[in-house]
């Protein structure tokens, strides 16, 4: 999981991560969108995953859980924040198994 968490740091660092709920999906949502795939942290409500999948679906978005937490991804990225958008296919490779 430490290695999770350095290479989502890694990740912000260069300018491949997006993070928040409506961010993400104002980025799924554009014609040429960059994102390689959406992480949800394993303690999102169950609401917000349900969204989260449907909206994933409509925008033939990869969505994989991570075994991190919200409290976990604030302390790499600063703020609390369930849901991540990585905008680079190795790095979501890498995260997501």
């Amino acid at each position: 999981m430490n290695n999770k968490l350095n290479t989502i740091g890694l990740c912000r660092k260069a300018g491949k991560l997006i993070g928040g709920f409506d961010a993400v999906f104002e980025e799924l949502e554009k014609p040429k969108s960059k994102a390689a795939g959406i992480l949800i942290a394993k303690d999102i409500s169950a609401k917000t995953k349900k969204e989260v999948l449907f909206r994933a679906q409509r925008s033939n978005a990869k969505v994989a859980e991570i075994d991190c937490t919200m409290d976990q991804l604030q302390q790499v990225l600063g703020k609390r924040i369930g849901v991540i958008a990585i905008l680079d296919e190795g790095f979501y490779k890498s995260l997501s198994n």
